[in-house]
């Protein structure tokens, strides 16, 4: 197979070949961009298919928290795909997040995409659920703005890219958002009255991201300590899935905030086929860091030690370590130099246990195998 054949492929390709299969495609949140050969690697070993993404606050025109811009991301990901010389993946815009849906904000925001676009991206997510209308006295004109933005930028996605095809994915309820009861979910009508105005708006998402009990990075108890997350509210998934289908919408659900959520749980009752795309974020920027923690000492203690002092006039309350754990995602831009030069020992740890990991999830979201299935799919498609 010659090199140009492991670029990224359209996330649309991705969604279309596995179609009907109890499939979940693993997206790999790489903040730390080491840990991305060992994922790609584990998609070569297991035949899985793999989305590689980061989100707008971590990758932006000015590098985001972790340093890269998306040519840089592009350049990183497609090395590490060449190097392993695997074929079926997918280089992903996660959180392309409006908050204000100003002029101002509109414009940066497909200044960003113009960006994305001249990298190589090949799916976009595009995140306008912050803009919810509380005061909406219909399922329509609560959802209205986001439609409206959702609307517009997928459009402007779809001519930036000059036909060719891309993978799109749209959010309805804010992930982790939470009121005086607790988590906000998304109910059923809300995600069907959102994809069936984006369809009428000729837009047509493949996977639609959805509030269902799940929170981005780590949850913990009372005492500040990291415990499982267990409050993803299958039932819930699988209603708004049903809905969709019985509504004749041809969309698939975005599982957020997947780190901590066990994997057994994720393979024996997550509805795969309901839910196609899961995001993995947190997960790989605590594997850099154990590592960091046994091969470099005093780097991760400088790390620690930067990321307390800074962040703790805002924790009061918070002990150290959840200071730490909570706010480590800002030090890797700060440290960018120092952990982009580790050893050779400690860049091998990390990859072998991205590596080790990633044979699990792919194993617990029914990935093995995908891959060719893909590649069949578009070996028909050009025949």
């Amino acid at each position: 197979m010659s090199e140009k054949n492991f670029g990224p492929i359209s996330g649309s390709t991705i969604f279309r070949g596995i179609s009907g299969q109890k499939t979940i495609v693993m997206a790999a949140n790489t903040r730390i961009a080491t840990v991305a050969m060992g994922i790609m690697k584990a998609a070569k070993d297991t035949d899985s298919a793999v989305f590689m993404e980061l989100a707008r606050s971590e990758c932006d025109l000015k590098g985001g928290y972790t340093g890269l811009t998306p040519h840089d991301f592009s350049e990183k990901m497609n090395d590490a795909a060449k190097a392993v010389q695997f074929d079926v993946w997918a280089l992903h815009a996660d959180h392309i997040t409006i908050k204000k849906g100003d002029a101002a904000e509109i414009e940066g925001t497909k200044q960003l995409i113009d960006a994305q676009v001249k990298a190589g991206y090949t799916s976009f997510a595009i995140d306008a659920s912050h803009l919810f209308n509380f005061e909406g006295k219909t399922v329509r004109e609560e959802l209205d703005q986001n439609i409206r933005i959702t609307t517009e930028l997928a459009r402007y996605i779809k001519s930036k890219m000059n036909k060719k095809e891309f993978g799109l994915e749209v959010e309805v309820g804010e992930i982790g958002r939470k009121d005086g009861q607790g988590l906000i979910l998304t109910k059923p009508k809300e995600a069907v009255e959102f994809i069936t105005a984006l369809n009428e708006n000729e837009v047509f998402p493949h996977v639609l991201a959805i509030a269902n009990g799940s929170t981005h990075g780590h949850v913990y108890d009372e005492s500040g300590h990291v415990i499982e997350q267990l409050s993803i509210d299958i039932p819930q998934t699988k209603a708004i899935a049903q809905a969709l289908r019985e509504n004749n919408l041809h969309v698939g659900i975005a599982q957020h905030g997947i780190t901590g959520t066990p994997r057994d749980l994720i393979n024996l009752h997550f509805p795969k086929g309901d839910i196609i795309k899961g995001n993995v974020g947190t997960f790989w920027q605590d594997v850099v860091y154990d590592i960091l923690k046994i091969y470099e000492p005093a780097l991760y203690k400088e790390i620690q030690d930067w990321t307390i002092e800074k962040y703790r006039a805002q924790n009061p309350t918070k002990k150290d370590a959840q200071i730490f754990d909570g706010n480590c995602k800002f030090a890797i831009k700060e440290f960018f130099k120092e952990i982009y030069s580790v050893e050779e020992a400690t860049e091998h740890a990390i990859q072998a246990m991205a590596y080790a990991e990633s044979l699990v999830f792919f194993k617990a979201f029914g990935s093995y195998g995908s891959a060719s299935r893909i590649r069949n799919a578009m070996s028909k498609n050009l025949a």
